[in-house]
């Protein structure tokens, strides 16, 4: 499922292909992807240009020369974007393609039908609807306090609420807490002020790193957690190590927190 890096990396993809051209047509496999009419969609897209992005956790909103219409994608499961020549071959999977007067066009990719494209009439007001709070790459360390505030639960599932920060997802959440040294089940109103600001620091560390790297996981620095969970393609051969701490060998546990499958290390992230 494409997380936050994932997002911004398809953010920054579409700004450098894809703004400052008039859109001159929209075809569209399935109306089921659409979040706005269809028939609206065109009108209100025709003619117009993109002009610039604007990315709050998993959600990618594209401003248009008319500030009263505002485009929003969500990438769902598998969700991508592809630029390419009107002469070339619509890429596949691409159901909803955003055609420009330049002889270009945006496809947006959809393999499993899950993705949304629609139109929002503010930012902020979806934000608020959806009980969004400030993205994870944005949020200022006093709001993080403030929505972390005499929360009971422990950390781990606060933190995959997309109230307390918005854009953080199952691995990053296992990596940050990993990073901050802080353990999974700790209860939120119980973390003391260096924890706090480790975690809000890992939080920027591993969104940062992640996006350096593209997402190509087997990109990570050696000492990142997330050579613990399997993908494919990865370039290290000795199973018994890669279960094992980077930092201090100790065996890595594996555990459910919330309900979601959650890797630790029992030496330095402890219940206390």
């Amino acid at each position: 499922m494409p997380e936050l890096p994932e997002v911004e990396i398809r953010r920054q993809y579409l700004e450098a292909t894809s703004l400052k051209q008039p859109i001159t047509s929209i075809q569209v496999e399935d109306t089921k992807l659409l979040t706005t009419d269809y028939m609206l969609l065109q009108q209100q897209l025709a003619d117009r240009q993109f002009i610039s992005t604007e990315r709050i956790g998993k959600n990618l909103f594209i401003y248009t020369d008319n500030p009263a219409i505002i485009l929003r994608m969500h990438f769902g499961m598998t969700g991508d974007l592809a630029y390419y020549h009107n002469s070339l071959d619509r890429p596949r999977h691409a159901r909803i393609v955003f055609e420009f007067a330049s002889g270009f066009n945006l496809g947006f990719i959809c393999p499993r039908k899950f993705e949304r494209v629609g139109l929002v009439d503010s930012v902020t007001d979806y934000a608020k609807s959806k009980k969004l709070a400030p993205d994870a790459l944005s949020i200022s360390f006093n709001q993080f306090i403030t929505n972390l505030h005499k929360r009971n639960s422990p950390i781990k599932p606060v933190l995959l609420d997309q109230a307390v920060v918005a854009g953080l997802g199952n691995w990053i959440v296992d990596e940050v807490l990993f990073q901050a040294k802080v353990h999974p089940e700790k209860r939120a109103s119980t973390l003391n002020d260096d924890e706090l600001i480790a975690i809000y620091n890992a939080i920027a560390l591993v969104l940062t790193t992640a996006i350096k790297f593209e997402a190509r996981y087997r990109d990570f620095p050696p000492d990142f957690l997330i050579h613990v969970r399997k993908w494919d393609d990865s370039p290290y051969d000795d199973v018994e190590a890669l279960s094992k701490c980077p930092r201090c060998g100790t065996k890595i546990s594996r555990t459910e927190v919330g309900g979601r499958t959650t890797f630790y290390c029992p030496n330095e992230q402890i219940l206390s």
